[in-house]
């Protein structure tokens, strides 16, 4: 089964912060885990929400908007998506992730709807 790790409020030191390298290390030795379970699906941070732009159409007409959806306190950070043999398994790793020190991790099952097709070319 797949699950979403949503990352909220997390302190990511930037390249040249002092906290950089062992915040690195920690982030590297994670992914290490999860590939070695066979869960790593993927992962990526993400940019600032000042980085964002939301897109809707309305009636036919395509709004397109600076920053993100909604209004909020939560930072979304980053995600992985991971392939683990039950939810207790999602969120133990979930507890692992060195983000979970200083942040949030939501964790969400991906579902799975016949017909849809989003595998990569």
């Amino acid at each position: 089964m797949k699950y979403l790790l949503l990352i909220y409020n997390c302190d990511r030191p930037e390249p040249g912060d002092p906290r950089f390298e062992d915040a690195l290390a920690r982030v590297n030795a994670f992914a290490d885990e999860c590939r070695r379970r066979g869960a790593l699906v993927a992962g990526d941070p993400l940019t600032n929400d000042d980085a964002a732009t939301t897109v809707a159409v309305r009636n036919g007409r395509t709004l397109i908007t600076d920053g993100p959806f909604v209004e909020t306190r939560e930072h979304l950070g980053g995600y992985y998506v991971l392939d683990c043999a039950d939810l207790d398994e999602a969120l133990e790793l979930a507890a692992l992730c060195p983000m979970a020190d200083v942040g949030t991790i939501e964790v969400r099952p991906l579902v799975h709807v016949p017909g849809v097709d989003h595998k990569p070319v």
